[in-house]
């Protein structure tokens, strides 16, 4: 018999083996994972040009269409990140396949960056297709390149390890559908998406500052357009912050095996 293979203190082929696992899974199935959440964002697009177009030219010193498309295409990365690591492990779940993943060599680290990075590739480039096709009816001036792919990575981050958590926490997909539909819907719609929070009366404008979508949008937005509502720095700070704490619940949860071992 052979020697046992050495792992070292990384088990690099596994970590590649589960992030390319995660990849394939959505490339498998881009027509769903891809091309809709385009679809989507262009209807969204239309949708709000034909009707507020006119009534609303600029929002700031910023044109209408310039300042609705960064949070269109943030919502649909956000969305499409929490759908591919909650999916994962809520139809391995259902199908009693998680236990090939327990039983391989992998820490709870390894899992937790496996499945988050996947997610986070799957946010990201549903986020450069939408830019792309957005852009021969959106002018993107890029105005802080650096600030636009940090807002991609930190959000689609976020949802990823929100989505590693509720495909551990839950039971059937029903209770996955009702955090997005009550809960991830609600706060992307309710972030600056469609509309400056400048403009709201104090209450609610205090209320979306404590919204992290909304740092996630005007973040992302400002590296676009050059305009934000709030704190650039203080909304990079905040999905940092949100990001450590989130990775170390998905890797406590990941390590003790909640809800995943019998």
């Amino acid at each position: 018999m052979g020697e046992p293979r050495q792992m070292g203190a990384v088990n690099w082929r596994g970590f590649a083996t589960l992030y390319l696992r995660e990849v394939r899974r959505f490339v498998k199935v881009a027509g769903q994972t891809l091309t809709a959440p385009v679809v989507t964002g262009l209807l969204f697009l239309a949708i709000f040009s034909l009707a507020l177009g006119r009534a609303v030219e600029t929002v700031g010193d910023v044109p209408y269409l310039e300042f609705l498309a960064p949070g269109l295409i943030m919502m649909q990365v956000v969305q499409n990140a929490f759908a591919n690591s909650s999916s994962s492990l809520m139809i391995s779940k259902v199908q009693g396949n998680i236990v090939d993943v327990l039983m391989a060599p992998l820490s709870a680290v390894e899992m937790t960056l496996g499945y988050a990075l996947g997610a986070v590739t799957r946010g990201v480039t549903v986020g450069i297709v939408l830019i792309a096709a957005m852009s021969p009816f959106v002018h993107f001036e890029f105005a802080h390149p650096g600030f636009v792919i940090y807002h991609l990575v930190a959000a689609s981050a976020m949802m990823a390890l929100i989505g590693i958590l509720v495909g551990v926490w839950a039971d059937k997909f029903d209770q996955m559908a009702a955090i997005t539909n009550f809960v991830i819907t609600p706060l992307s719609f309710l972030s600056g998406t469609f509309y400056s929070v400048a403009r709201l009366p104090e209450g609610w404008s205090f209320a979306a500052h404590l919204n992290p979508f909304f740092y996630m949008i005007d973040g992302f937005r400002y590296g676009i357009t050059g305009h934000a509502d709030g704190s650039v720095l203080a909304g990079m700070a905040v999905l940092a912050g949100v990001d450590l704490v989130l990775g170390i619940a998905c890797w406590r949860a990941l390590a003790r095996g909640w809800k995943l071992k019998a």
